[in-house]
């Protein structure tokens, strides 16, 4: 089966992005397709790669990482909500004439264009947060 995941809420916030991490590591596991995990609303925030939680968290922003270098994961973030909540691409930092990005690696920034095609090409998307 193919999924497309839909984080609506932070890292630290709910445990939605943390559920949707076990059920994209379980369905790989299991042989089934991840098309995309796109990031939304307040979950844009699992991008950033200027958290620092404490040595005794897990840092569920650099699983993603890893899980998206280890089975090529498509994870991507809203632009919209990811400009409100400051978190930049090296191309948005220069747009925005700003000195820094954060966006974490893996990541990428991009439209809701990309959530409809999810929904399209996907047997089931499949939604983590309010």
């Amino acid at each position: 089966m193919k999924f497309g995941i839909l984080i609506n809420e932070g890292p630290y916030q709910h445990q939605a992005s943390d559920s949707a991490y076990q059920f994209v590591k379980a369905a790989l596991e299991k042989g089934h397709e991840i098309f995309r995990v796109f990031f939304y609303h307040d979950g844009v925030q699992n991008a950033t790669r200027l958290a620092s939680p404490p040595q005794d968290d897990r840092n569920i922003i650099a699983l993603w990482s890893a899980l998206a270098k280890e089975h090529n994961l498509d994870l991507v973030v809203c632009v919209a909500a990811a400009l409100r909540r400051g978190i930049l691409d090296e191309n948005e930092a220069k747009r925005g004439g700003k000195d820094a990005h954060n966006l974490a690696d893996g990541f990428r920034i991009s439209g809701l264009g990309q959530l409809i095609e999810a929904g399209i090409q996907s047997d089931r998307l499949v939604v983590f947060g309010d």
